[in-house]
């Protein structure tokens, strides 16, 4: 038997003239959401493109940068739920949404631009308006502390990894001397010789170091470089180290595009070695220490008046030629390019650390705690839209803050310096791209 509900007719959807529900109908300018098969068909597609293009390394590499951003905007998630601030989105990416749930007052997803990351926290500035129901969960309402919190937890996402990769490297895989950022800059050993080739003919075995040619003393495999290239065929006498032992020999150097070949592949690395687990964990810690101060260093010579003017020259040039002679190394070797100073890309670094990566283990640990320990500085740069300007405001308006008055900044008095970064950073972007693409750094 059915209830009076069940018996009184149900109310229709109204129907436009062509008989269809209207909330089946788009709206003027509206778009349809993108089918989830055709997303999960690009993805499949970018992923078998990624693998096809630079292999399984350069596949792994774009996955790892990818949890590197996630877990960089899941350490602001953590912290601002923790806090108490409302956080209605977290999603990968910018621009035109492909796909996303909800959970709760947070919408996941995927954008179409894989340019980065976001979580949006309400209320990051006086300037965001908010309902009034929800101004207590704003970031700006809550104390000093808890918005610092999240302010810095970006930044702590990549030092966190960044002292698991030194951990991983100095326990497991080994690093050059036990060391990885406090290395010899004057080690080099020659790990193999070119058949046919003047070093060949000279005796030199993997493990030997030249020290001088001619009587000039060698102190680095750049000298050495610099010297047999400007021979081209001429009888050069070589003083070896050979494991401790002296020797000197006499050849006669190669020649090529009339440069001189010596015919050897070096290394300026030392063996690898490993230390025990609670030596590695304190280590780490020193080498985190190391690292923060040549990643600052780097950033200091590249924003300097001569590092930007060689830049702006690589750009206006498009690039500078790609240093692919060892000293009359062996084919299929290479140096560093003189252009391996510059910044670079995601592409570039993607790029650079698939070639690593193809080395093994030790080479993509080590690309991954470079790029970490990078990001990480760069994001806490006192600058709106970074990380750093975040946490330089929360600072400022706790010390102007007095007697129980809080003192809040008026951000709308900083949009012209935060345009003004947001297009240096753009224009970095595309000029670091467009570097990349036509003048790539390789390794390998």
């Amino acid at each position: 038997m059915k209830t009076d509900d069940e018996l009184r007719p149900k109310p229709t959807e109204p129907e436009d003239q062509a008989g269809l529900p209207h909330d089946r109908i788009m709206q003027v300018g509206q778009t349809k959401p993108p089918d989830r098969r055709i997303t999960l068909f690009v993805f499949v597609g970018l992923i078998l493109l990624l693998a096809r293009a630079g292999g399984w390394p350069l596949l792994i590499v774009v996955l790892a940068l990818v949890v590197m951003i996630c877990l960089h905007e899941l350490g602001h998630f953590v912290t601002a739920k923790l806090s108490g601030m409302k956080v209605t989105e977290f999603f990968l990416g910018f621009g035109p949404k492909l796909w996303s749930f909800r959970r709760g007052e947070t919408e996941y997803g995927i954008k179409a631009i894989p340019a980065g990351a976001y979580v949006r926290i309400i209320g990051m500035n006086n300037l965001e308006e908010v309902a009034p129901e929800d101004e207590p969960r704003t970031y700006r309402a809550q104390t000093y502390p808890r918005r610092l919190l999240v302010g810095v937890a970006g930044s702590a996402m990549h030092f966190l990894q960044a002292l698991l990769c030194l951990f991983l490297l100095l326990a497991f895989t080994g690093t050059p001397g036990g060391h990885i950022f406090q290395q010899d800059t004057h080690y080099w050993r020659v790990v193999d010789v070119v058949d046919g080739s003047a070093a060949k003919a000279a005796g030199l075995q993997p493990g030997d170091r030249v020290t001088s040619v001619d009587g000039t003393p060698i102190t680095d495999f750049s000298e050495l470089r610099d010297i047999v290239t400007s021979r081209p065929g001429q009888p050069v006498q070589l003083s070896i180290d050979r494991h401790g032992e002296q020797l000197t020999v006499t050849t006669v150097l190669g020649s090529e595009d009339g440069k001189g070949k010596l015919g050897v592949q070096s290394s300026t690395l030392p063996p690898s070695e490993t230390v025990g687990v609670v030596t590695a964990a304190g280590r780490s810690f020193v080498e985190f220490g190391a690292g923060v101060r040549e990643s600052i260093s780097a950033l200091g010579r590249l924003f300097s008046p001569s590092g930007i003017s060689n830049f702006a020259s690589q750009v206006a040039n498009g690039g500078g030629p790609t240093v692919n002679d060892t000293s009359g190394g062996s084919p299929g070797t290479a140096e560093p390019s003189s252009n391996s100073d510059r910044p670079i890309s995601i592409w570039g670094a993607a790029g650079i650390g698939s070639d690593l990566t193809r080395d093994g283990l030790f080479g993509f640990l080590a690309f991954f705690l470079s790029i970490n320990l990078f990001i990480g500085i760069v994001n806490l740069v006192p600058l709106l839209p970074l990380d750093g300007g975040h946490v330089i405001i929360a600072t400022y308006e706790r010390i102007r803050s007095r007697k129980g008055r809080r003192y809040q900044v008026d951000v709308m008095k900083l949009l012209p310096l935060t345009y003004a970064v947001v297009l240096l950073l753009g224009l970095l972007f595309v000029s670091t791209l467009y570097l990349d693409l036509v003048d790539p750094i390789r390794l390998n």
